[in-house]
């Protein structure tokens, strides 16, 4: 309800020009002009939203797997269990609001750019090894480009850490117990309990990393910019509504693939 009114308003700005005057603002309808500005005039908006998309197709499996990795790793009992657990949670402190803004100018963003270099020499190291493996070319970029992004992908998977934690702890320890009388393996029973016992969690952070990503990136930049600071709300309007559109049918495709795939327990 809240965001009823604004969301209606943002629609009608975004097929109207809207013009400062004496009185305030003046409205004129103009139909879907600022949406044919937009994909077909802005030089910035296609080359923008082309990247969020690809960023969240590259990123999003990362985060997710990544994440899982770790929940699983620290679900088991190991000394220091609560200070990893907090360790791993500390982006998403570092991620939020002042301390955020404030990274730009700090010893991590330092850290980072005198860092550069090497990332660099070790990732085509990398890169040469799994080529020499055999590796596909397509699974040694993928996996080079994760490298590169680790950052990023440590920041954005607290969370996600988090919410697979829980779902693994209420896993029957029955389970666990009869598959290794039964002779499974510790790989066995990862794929064959842990995996389907936390699907309907997989395809929950899938969503919860999908929005995440896309809440702040070069397209929520360029709206911003052009409504903001180009003070032209028409057009910011119009590029928000296409970006919102892109972000529906991500997620409904989402949806329907992890929904034919995911485990409920009766």
């Amino acid at each position: 309800m809240f965001f009823f009114i604004p969301l209606m308003a943002s629609l009608r700005y975004s097929m109207s020009t809207i013009q400062a005057n004496a009185e305030g603002i003046a409205i004129q309808f103009t139909g879907v002009v600022n949406y044919i500005q937009a994909l077909t005039v802005n030089t910035s908006f296609n080359r923008a939203l082309i990247e969020s998309v690809t960023d969240v197709l590259v990123n999003v499996p990362l985060i997710i797997i990544f994440s899982l990795f770790l929940a699983v790793i620290l679900n088991q009992k190991f000394r220091g269990r609560a200070l990893a657990r907090s360790i791993f949670f500390l982006p998403v402190i570092l991620a939020s609001g002042v301390i955020m803004s404030l990274e730009s100018t700090s010893l991590i963003e330092a850290v980072n750019q005198n860092s550069t270099g090497g990332s660099l020499l070790g990732t085509l190291e990398l890169e040469k090894l799994m080529l020499d493996a055999g590796v596909s070319e397509w699974i040694v970029t993928y996996l080079s480009s994760a490298v590169d992004r680790i950052y990023q992908i440590v920041s954005q998977s607290g969370v996600q850490i988090l919410i697979f934690l829980a779902g693994i702890q209420t896993i029957s320890p029955q389970l666990y117990e009869a598959s290794k009388i039964e002779g499974a393996t510790g790989y066995e029973a990862f794929w064959k309990i842990t995996f389907p016992m936390v699907s309907p969690l997989i395809f929950v952070n899938a969503i919860y990393t999908i929005i995440d990503s896309f809440a702040n990136n070069a397209m929520t930049e360029l709206i911003r910019e052009t409504g903001f600071v180009k003070f032209d709300f028409g057009l910011s309007s119009a590029m928000a509504w296409v970006y919102f559109l892109a972000i529906a049918i991500i997620l409904i495709i989402v949806t329907v693939i992890f929904s034919k795939r995911v485990f409920y327990q009766d």
